[in-house]
């Protein structure tokens, strides 16, 4: 017998159950048998979860490729020191920033959760001018978007420090801090994706024509998409520096640009489970290749692959990827539980 319309709504709502399950599982496996090294990927990790799936929020629903959502993450990050820095390191590192900012002294998470809205606000205004675009345009413009902020953030000198790095933020996101938010993020991702809005979203990636013919907005459901979606890249990049205790504009340009899109299409753009997926796929394979870089022993002799290795075999798996299984490894569908008999 078929599902019937509850059923097909509990088998959707399991898959970010069985998502978040399939993290809490890694970052207790990681924890009981890793040591200190593995607790920082798996934290790392967590932590592109966020950010990936944030992007998804936008990218999978839209159909846009965004190549500006580090930016957001850049936003995040930054607006999270100026309010969490003590007063006298801020002093020392960023001279000119306003008064209210200098003194002030946050503890992290509401410091996180307002990075996220900063980012959201600053999604909102560009992203009224961007998403008017359409295709390939709109996506050269996120690429505009991003340079602009890597300029601003890499020149303001007394705001940012410049090309200096900015050093002494609190080393609180740890795997447990990380996996809270990217389970958040994962719930919100699905959240987004059943609403009106994100069904309306998919209509109109599937259909423009159709989707405008059936009275869809499709500028207003992208605009409410972005700024969902740079909320919780906004929170990834508050989570990067608590997690290193540094900044520097350089860790939010091109390399994360081109890392985080490559976990999206390995995985699979068309679902929250690919989303997931390619991340942790990818980050395992990128924790191998950089312990392979540093020296592997066997037995008398070392191995170690060239500097660089790792970049290259990245783009190597991804055109693998995009050639043996165009919609990434998971095919686009989601992981969920069948209920009911057919």
């Amino acid at each position: 017998m078929a599902q019937t319309h509850k059923q097909k709504r509990l088998s959707a709502w399991s898959t970010p159950i069985l998502l978040i399950a399939i993290l809490i599982v890694f970052t207790f496996l990681v924890t009981l048998f890793g040591d200190k090294s593995l607790a920082r990927m798996a934290a790392q990790t967590l932590i592109r979860v966020t950010f990936v799936v944030g992007l998804w929020i936008f990218v999978g629903n839209s159909g846009v490729v965004s190549f500006g959502h580090a930016a957001y993450m850049a936003i995040g990050a930054y607006c999270s020191a100026w309010l969490t820095l003590r007063p006298q390191m801020k002093g020392l590192f960023l001279p000119d920033l306003w008064p209210f900012l200098a003194n002030a002294e946050w503890h992290v998470f509401p410091a996180a959760v307002v990075s996220g809205l900063l980012a959201a606000i600053v999604a909102l205004i560009s992203g009224a001018a961007i998403l008017r675009l359409t295709g390939i345009a709109a996506s050269i413009a996120t690429f505009a978007f991003l340079a602009i902020v890597y300029t601003i953030y890499s020149s303001w000198e007394g705001v940012t420090g410049a090309t200096s790095s900015v050093v002494g933020l609190t080393r609180y996101a740890d795997q447990w801090v990380t996996l809270a938010w990217a389970s958040a993020t994962v719930l919100a991702a699905a959240c987004y994706a059943n609403s009106s809005s994100g069904l309306a979203l998919r209509a109109t990636r599937e259909d423009e024509v159709a989707a405008d013919a059936s009275g869809i907005n499709m500028y207003r459901h992208r605009l409410i998409a972005l700024v969902v979606s740079a909320f919780f890249t906004g929170v990834a990049g508050a989570l990067f520096g608590h997690s290193l205790g540094v900044l520097n504009p350089n860790s939010f340009y091109l390399g994360v640009t081109f890392i985080t899109l490559a976990m999206l299409v390995v995985g699979g753009i068309g679902s929250l489970t690919g989303a997931v997926t390619g991340v942790l796929v990818l980050s395992i394979i990128i924790e191998a290749l950089v312990r392979a870089e540093r020296g592997v022993a066997f037995g008398e002799t070392t191995f170690a692959l060239p500097t660089g290795a790792q970049e290259i075999i990245i783009g190597i798996i991804m055109i693998l990827v995009l050639i043996l299984r165009p919609a990434g490894l998971t095919g686009g569908r989601e992981l969920r539980l069948r209920l009911g008999k057919r």
